[in-house]
């Protein structure tokens, strides 16, 4: 089992280091440690055998769906109307297109389910905004990056569809309803510290806008921002389940953008579909190659013996917690978000488990942790995506997202240790 165990993490770390892609540094990992018990032939057919099994999975089918409509959004000039929105929330607000940039992030990163989907298009609307006012490009790159990860936690989010097909069926629904208040609290707190910074360099709040304005962006956001009533509405309401839900959302975004705005036309479709497809296939290769991984780690009974090691170390709730913190903040500095989570909720849950943490909070705790990453170097998707849209090289970058990390990792400890933020909703809508 040892032998397992070694030969699983150490072919992967290699491969990784390699240049290996991360799909296939799984798989290729997991093939070798099945190789401690079986042939090589047996070996390759095991791995593809779970991965296919794997992937036969009714939940997955939101996944798919999920991303169509994201990309359709993008597509169809939604991320202008949310933008034009958050300028009327935000306007009186010292620095106000940085927080215009943060609250545009929040909707449509909630309605695409896509944190890069969201940096990319309201980073590409805010950017050429914010340099005509003269805010400095390097601190307007990195709000937007750190603010695109809310929509992960805020529903509809595939992270919540993968981690419920991990943890062998913990409700979506009650996962979804559990995102809204620790991505809320995200939101709030880059705009704390991006407040403080626009009174340091001297950035005025926009001119208030008029009732006119107001209610003709109120009305331009009513139709998408539906789509968060209409999902979340039926999944609570028992109408259809998550994956229905997807098919809603694509249905419900297309009329949006072809016929109702009509923003794309039938020939930007096969373009969309394309684009959504490749995404998929990552996606879900990475989601085949990790569960592969997992067999092989439950059966070198390796989740069973980390969380007795951790329990030797102690048997507190908040060492064992801020260990798990730890990891996951280092880890998705160098590994992207699903995988990550594929890879380590099956080995963390068991222990979580045993000091008494729901998994729906748990779940909420590792998607919170694992956004940090995907803001930071070398492997940040959003990092690279923001400072593209922006303009800006990375290194110019670095500096000013400092406070914003240190305000994420802050709401990420409050969120960790109040389980009330994640579980009030559920509790509330679908009872105990």
């Amino acid at each position: 089992m040892l032998l397992t165990g070694l030969i699983l993490f150490g072919s992967f770390v290699v491969l990784m280091a390699i240049g290996v892609p991360i799909a296939f540094a799984i798989g290729g990992a997991a093939a070798l440690a099945f190789l401690t018990i079986m042939s090589p032939g047996q070996s390759l057919f095991i791995v593809a055998q779970q991965m296919m099994s794997g992937l036969d999975s009714f939940t997955l089918l939101a996944i798919p769906f999920f991303i169509l409509a994201g990309n359709i959004m993008n597509s169809g000039g939604l991320a202008r109307r949310l933008v034009d929105f958050a300028r009327v929330l935000a306007g009186p607000l010292p620095g106000s297109l940085l927080h215009v940039n943060v609250i545009a992030n929040m909707l449509f990163g909630s309605l695409s389910g896509s944190a890069v989907a969201s940096a990319a298009a309201v980073g590409g609307v805010m950017a050429p905004i914010q340099k005509k006012e003269g805010y400095d490009p390097a601190l307007s790159a990195a709000v937007n990056i750190t603010s695109c990860p809310t929509g992960l936690l805020i529903p509809p989010s595939n992270t919540f569809i993968v981690y419920s097909l991990i943890t062998g069926g913990t409700s979506i629904g009650a996962l979804f309803l559990a995102g809204y208040l620790p991505g809320i609290l995200m939101g709030l707190g880059i705009m704390l510290v991006a407040g403080i910074l626009a009174r340091r360099r001297g950035y005025a709040a926009a001119v208030r806008p008029s009732l006119a304005a107001i209610r003709g962006a109120t009305v331009n956001a009513i139709l998408p921002l539906g789509l968060i009533v209409v999902i979340m509405g039926g999944i609570i309401g028992g109408a259809f389940t998550a994956a229905e839900a997807s098919g809603i959302a694509v249905l419900y975004t297309l009329f949006l953008a072809l016929v109702w705005y009509r923003e794309i036309g039938i020939r930007d479709l096969p373009r969309i579909l394309i684009e959504s497809a490749q995404t998929t296939a990552i996606v879900l290769m990475m989601i085949g190659a990790s569960i592969a991984m997992s067999r092989v780690m439950a059966f070198a009974q390796i989740p069973q013996s980390i969380a007795e090691t951790m329990l030797t170390i102690s048997d507190s709730p908040t060492v064992i917690l801020l260990i798990i913190m730890a990891v996951l903040l280092i880890v998705g500095t160098f590994m992207d978000m699903t995988p990550a989570l594929l890879i380590f909720t099956p080995i963390f849950l068991p222990v979580v488990k045993v000091i008494g943490i729901d998994p729906v909070h748990f779940g909420v705790i590792m998607t919170f942790n694992l956004c940090i990453g995907i803001c930071t170097p070398p492997v940040g998707s959003a990092l690279f995506v923001g400072c593209s849209v922006g303009g800006v090289p990375i290194t110019q970058v670095i500096r000013p997202l400092l406070p914003f990390f240190a305000a994420m990792i802050v709401t990420s400890l409050i969120v960790t240790f109040v389980p009330w933020l994640s579980l009030a909703l559920p509790g509330y809508f679908l009872g105990p």
